[in-house]
């Protein structure tokens, strides 16, 4: 790995960052990830001190960082940079601060070491999404050293509580602030331009263009409570179970949105494939791994996920409760919704635990072209695809201020480095040049988006 130090003052190139930038956002990753910001979910989570420690690296640039919250200790940060064109829209860009609980007994090492060994970054974090807000605030700072100024304004947020509802974090900013997000209508953050490996020597750049909505449910059987030894028609347990096991087992028909529709045609051209759209299981079996950038989103889905009733062995309880990972296609929130009532029957209450709206953003946009752009000229070997998450990101709530997000956290990774898997996965790590790549590309991108 080549050194990088502070006197590499001046950028490599035009345009290009710094070798401080490269040495930082190295430090500023493993820094983040010391700081627990453990998310358990029910407002068990202080994002504070992360906060705060990203506030001061941008007051250090010049920036005037706002420190935000709704409930104590759970602080989000917002700046905006001026940009050279008044008449541009602005540009959002945002990471969450929050990470997912680790157990340290089942790591190679302390998930909230933040250390680096071999040439990598290890600890929870360094994927979701500790590295891409050390990405951001690295080409901050490189731009304050170099009086460097965008084309378009743009905001900088770092949210609280995306792990969980984000009531804390992007609702509360979405919802309580949204005139620090005046003028933007566009945005970027997690999830995307990362190095997808097929396993046949193509490396493809999947840029997220859409999400799936979120549609976690509550279901609840109500039945009559007796003696276990009792015949009892009504058991609670007995109706969820049919429940859960007919949403277990349903195949949710195919629906190919805008952005999946564009991801399967542009790699059915890539592959060589003739295989029409007309037969997207056929297609996706030709695809071979590739095929796992686009199979979860062909189709609404729902997984039944917990299940709680009962409180001793011989007593049939009048309550019986689950719950369900539902997500749905944008524009499919209608036929989820009436499949559910279908599926629960008539023996079972559904409702919304939580729910988000799906998205999707245009593949033909300007500023998709642009992130287009900043991949190719530092991985020109690499080919961009359009994709849509599975899952969903603080884009969600910041979609209700008119904002389009797309997923774009640019990391260039080795052959054999499952990236999809290390998401609340244990061992989560990122090598330290996919810092450098990142920030190379996202400084490319974000001067002239």
């Amino acid at each position: 790995m080549a050194e990088h130090t502070a006197q590499d003052a001046a950028p490599e190139r035009a345009g290009q960052a710094d070798g401080r930038a490269l040495d930082e956002v190295v430090r500023f990753t493993s820094e983040l990830i010391r700081i627990d910001t453990t998310n358990r979910g029910g407002g068990d989570c202080r994002e504070r001190p992360a906060a705060e420690y990203a506030a001061a690296l941008l007051a250090e640039a010049g920036l005037e960082p706002a420190l935000l919250e709704r409930t104590p200790g759970r602080t989000n940060v917002v700046a905006r940079i001026e940009g050279t064109d008044p008449a541009a829209d602005a540009l959002l860009v945002h990471g969450h601060l929050d990470v997912v609980p680790a157990q340290a007994e089942d790591w190679s090492v302390h998930p909230f070491s933040g250390e680096i060994r071999d040439g990598v970054v290890w600890g929870r974090g360094a994927v979701d999404m500790k590295n891409m807000d050390a990405m951001i605030l690295a080409v901050v700072r490189h731009w304050a050293r170099h009086g460097v100024r965008p084309r378009r304004d743009l905001v900088i947020a770092f949210t609280a509580d995306e792990e969980a509802s984000a009531e804390d974090g992007s609702g509360f900013l979405a919802d309580r602030h949204p005139d620090l997000f005046e003028g933007c209508t566009e945005g970027v953050s997690e999830s995307g331009a990362f190095t997808f490996h097929d396993g046949a020597g193509r490396q493809l750049y999947p840029i997220a263009a859409g999400e799936r909505g979120t549609g976690w449910l509550k279901l609840t059987a109500r039945g009559r409570a007796g003696h276990g030894s009792k015949v009892n028609d009504s058991n609670a347990i007995t109706r969820l179970a049919a429940a859960i096991t007919r949403i277990g087992a349903h195949e949710w028909p195919l629906r190919l949105t805008p952005t999946v529709r564009a991801s399967l045609t542009e790699l059915a051209a890539l592959y060589g494939i003739d295989t029409g759209l007309e037969d997207v299981d056929a297609l996706l079996e030709k695809l071979g791994p590739a095929a796992s950038l686009v199979e979860a989103t062909v189709r609404n889905s729902a997984n039944p996920t917990m299940l709680s009733a009962g409180y001793k062995v011989n007593v049939i309880p009048g309550e019986a409760v689950a719950y369900v990972d539902g997500r749905f296609l944008p524009g499919g929130e209608d036929e989820f919704r009436t499949t559910l009532d279908l599926l629960t029957g008539p023996d079972v209450e559904w409702e919304f635990h939580h729910r988000e709206v799906a998205l999707q953003a245009p593949v033909d946009s300007a500023t998709y072209a642009r992130m287009r752009a900043a991949v190719e000229e530092f991985a020109p070997e690499g080919h961009v695809v359009p994709y849509c998450m599975s899952g969903g990101t603080d884009a969600k709530q910041f979609s209700r201020l008119g904002i389009t997000g797309y997923g774009f956290a640019p990391l260039k990774l080795p052959e054999g480095f499952d990236y999809q898997a290390l998401f609340h996965g244990v061992d989560e790590r990122v090598p330290v040049e996919a810092l450098h790549f990142g920030v190379r590309v996202l400084d490319r991108f974000l001067r002239t988006a």
